[in-house]
């Protein structure tokens, strides 16, 4: 276990050696700060476990900076240090968020104690940390996240298929983790031993495509210096995962309908026929009966993929799993940009429930990692979101949406005379949406 990282915050020179002195001679990790504003400069750069602070200093006072504290939404026990006629201010200080409190003149016996009662207490809160993230656990499948309905029935659908040989099309808009469904029903299926071989149609040119799906033998064309096995030979006894299947060429529409009727195919310029045995799962964001209705994409090669249809909803209509995904994704990358982030701060969360995520679970990914790598703070601040996150608190013009609900939610507050709890019942929703609609609408009230 690492030592416990403390910091000691009091003006007084022989205070703050005296405990620091005491607390090193425990095994504790200890730093020491002159002020209240040179204890926040650490603490925007690093953690800790505790904070020993005097109430009363030059400038900013113990208050002051316990009130910052709990404004950052800091994961830090702060202990008020204070003289015996200031008892009463301390126990206004626990009622605003410390823990303790310590008597001056100092006890070393009874300063250890203390310590030690507040990391049993925080140790006690990681082991119910960890127990939620164990509840946590069964809101994830395979890779994918999520406690919402929606991806609750993703899942359920992916269980009852995957023991199958069915083909599944996976339809959903860009980033919506279609190529992670196609795994999870490859990793929950018989064919888990065999390969996954997945193969990305919008990205491999037309003329090279027949090559990489069938193969070709040894002097079938220019380039052709040996003879190389195909995408298909590849997915013998596993899963063969076409993405983006709405991009192929109407030529290889009608070869890959081909080797999915009958799975036996040719390398190119061969002439012995193939078998392989390869379940087919493929992926869209394509609609793919509006493309049959233009004539791009043939109708019976789309019967043929749509044997069972996994439709992957849009972020904007899952937003309760945001928090868990941002949770992930935190986690994820401040581990591997070595940067003690630890949580989301409010603010930046309303922001991120109130943004409709266009780019999806993608565009949330990509949002989490610049903020942990341009973040200054141990919190996630609105401003370290990418701009196209954070609404415009401007006045769009009056046939936006955004504007008919901006006039449409300053009317019912007018209308209920700025009764909170009333216009979110009419509004339909809760208080606390309420509340971040009118800081995101910059909406003002009576004075």
């Amino acid at each position: 276990m690492s030592a416990t990282r403390i910091m000691v915050v009091d003006d007084e020179l022989i205070i703050r050696e005296s405990l620091a002195g005491w607390l090193q001679r425990d095994g504790h990790d200890v730093v020491t700060a002159e002020s209240g504003e040179a204890a926040l400069e650490k603490l925007t750069t690093a953690h800790f476990d505790i904070l020993l602070v005097d109430i009363k200093m030059e400038g900013m006072s113990g208050l002051d900076l316990l009130k910052i504290v709990n404004a950052r939404g800091l994961d830090t026990a702060v202990v008020m240090i204070t003289a015996y006629g200031s008892i009463a201010t301390a126990i206004e200080a626990m009622k605003r968020g410390a823990v303790e409190y310590l008597l001056k003149p100092f006890d070393p016996e009874a300063l250890g104690l203390l310590i030690d009662k507040i990391i049993s207490r925080q140790e006690q809160e990681k082991e119910t940390a960890y127990l939620r993230d164990e509840v946590e656990q069964r809101t994830r499948f395979e890779s994918m996240i999520g406690q919402s309905r929606a991806m609750q029935t993703v899942f359920d659908l992916i269980n009852d298929v995957a023991p199958t040989d069915s083909t599944v099309l996976i339809t959903g808009e860009t980033g919506t983790g279609k190529g992670l469904a196609a795994k999870a029903i490859h990793t929950c299926s018989r064919r888990c031993r065999g390969p996954f071989v997945a193969v990305n149609c919008g990205a491999i040119p037309e003329h090279l495509m027949e090559s990489e799906l069938f193969g070709h033998q040894k002097g079938a064309f220019t380039d052709a210096r040996e003879t190389k096995k195909g995408r298909l030979e590849l997915a013998d006894g596993g899963t063969l995962f076409l993405d983006e299947i709405g991009e192929i060429s109407m030529r290889m529409q009608i070869d890959l309908l081909r080797v999915l009727e009958d799975r036996v195919f040719y390398r190119v310029g061969g002439t012995q026929p193939l078998e392989a045995d390869f379940r087919v799962v493929a992926a869209t964001n394509s609609d793919l009966k509006a493309a049959i209705a233009q004539g791009t994409f043939r109708e019976d090669l789309f019967y043929r993929l749509n044997v069972i249809s996994l439709v992957m909803p849009a972020l904007r209509e899952r937003k309760e799993d945001i928090p868990l995904l941002c949770d992930h994704f935190l986690r994820r990358f401040s581990q591997e940009i070595n940067k003690p982030t630890q949580k989301i701060s409010r603010p930046a969360m309303d922001e991120m429930m109130l943004y409709d995520w266009p780019g999806n679970i993608r565009e949330l990914e990509n949002a989490i990692e610049r903020a942990v790598v341009v973040g200054k703070t141990v919190q996630v601040m609105p401003e370290d979101l990418p701009l196209a996150c954070i609404p415009e608190h401007g006045h769009p013009s009056d046939h936006t949406l955004k504007s008919v609900e901006r006039h449409h939610i300053r009317q019912v507050l007018v209308d209920n005379d700025w009764n909170i709890s009333n216009s979110a019942r009419i509004l339909g929703i809760d208080r606390s949406t309420l509340y971040s609609k009118i800081k995101r609408y910059d909406l003002q009230g009576p004075s």
